[in-house]
């Protein structure tokens, strides 16, 4: 490592992490039903993920409400306390396109007891997000030390606003900045920023699993996957493969699990339909309409029963159910740290 900033007082573990899909009530205004979300989130903390991430992407963030978000948090807080684990890490999106709205959302997020966000580049007028936009955007939101930051890079969802590892090394100086989501997949960049940045200086994980093997290879520190949302054991079965130099098992199953999350990568509405087909019935949750996506976004035609239009996602995703009921329940390293 090159840089000699001190270590971060507070940063993300080193794992696997859930970007936790929203669950809503079969009502005419599909009203969040947190009951249903109580027993996902102890679903996925059980099945060994490191660390849960509230009103993010996955989440259709911004298809919710303030009064959602922290609601949410709330009920992730007390599904993990219920479990035993008062300290596991909880990730908050708090992506606004003003500095002043997303101080607003890291306020509510803090409060309602996140202990990161997840933040956005401005990306609105694209022309104008500039570097120095961008630098003065997450300086200003870091600096108020409400809630430690990480960088959220995801040029698709913003109008291709993509950062560089020379930016995000910069902004790695910050005190309260701690790490990048790198939905970009750039594993240029994690080769970069880990040659600068110790983990505890700066983590940089993967934003899919579908490249955790060379995030890892290049000293990152895990991933934040939707493909958790479906199959949790498996994904941290793979880390634990990596982590123990059982490199030939973990490149094998680091291809399957790289199918699977071809179908993730087509949109929120095949990651809910996987949930739902895959987890619903494990954990009591058996009515289709709660994984549909939120109006005026559509489900799947085979979630409706209208037609077979997403039925290669099963057969993407079926060379992966053995492998995860084969496994037990585990704990991941954020519920370990309590």
């Amino acid at each position: 490592m090159t840089s000699s900033i001190p270590a971060k007082s507070k940063v993300l573990p080193p794992g696997i992490f859930c970007p936790v899909i929203s669950l809503y009530k079969d009502t005419p205004r599909q009203e969040v039903d947190y009951d249903a979300s109580y027993k996902f989130f102890q679903h996925l903390i059980r099945g060994g993920a490191d660390g849960l991430v509230l009103a993010g992407t996955t989440a259709e963030a911004v298809l919710l409400s303030p009064f959602e978000r922290q609601e949410l948090l709330r009920t992730a807080r007390r599904a993990a306390v219920d479990l035993g684990f008062d300290n596991y890490p909880l990730v908050a999106g708090i992506s606004g396109q003003s500095a002043n709205e997303s101080l607003r959302l890291a306020e509510e997020a803090r409060d309602a007891g996140a202990d990161l966000g997840l933040l956005l580049p401005p990306c609105y007028w694209a022309k104008a997000a500039t570097k120095e936009a961008i630098l003065d955007f997450y300086r200003e939101v870091a600096d108020s030390k409400i809630i430690p930051i990480i960088i959220y890079s995801f040029p698709g969802i913003c109008n291709g606003v993509d950062m560089s590892s020379d930016l995000i090394s910069t902004l790695a100086e910050h005190p309260n900045i701690v790490g990048t989501k790198l939905t970009c997949g750039n594993a240029g960049k994690v080769t970069r920023l880990t040659k600068e940045y110790s983990h505890g200086q700066f983590g940089v994980y993967a934003g899919a699993s579908d490249w955790l093997i060379p995030c890892l290879s290049g000293d990152g520190s895990g991933c934040i996957t939707g493909v958790a949302n479906v199959f949790p054991k498996t994904v941290a079965k793979l880390w634990s493969l990596w982590k123990s130099e059982q490199y030939r098992e973990a490149i094998k199953l680091q291809g399957l699990i790289a199918q699977a999350e071809r179908a993730c990568k087509e949109g929120i509405a095949p990651t809910k339909f996987a949930t739902a087909y895959y987890v619903g019935p494990a954990v009591g949750l058996t009515n289709a309409p709660a994984f549909w996506p939120r109006k005026p976004y559509q489900p799947s035609s085979k979630a409706t029963g209208e037609g077979l239009q997403l039925g290669w996602v099963v057969d993407v995703m079926d060379l992966l159910v053995e492998i995860e009921n084969s496994l037990p329940d585990v704990v991941g390293s954020g519920a370990k740290g309590n």
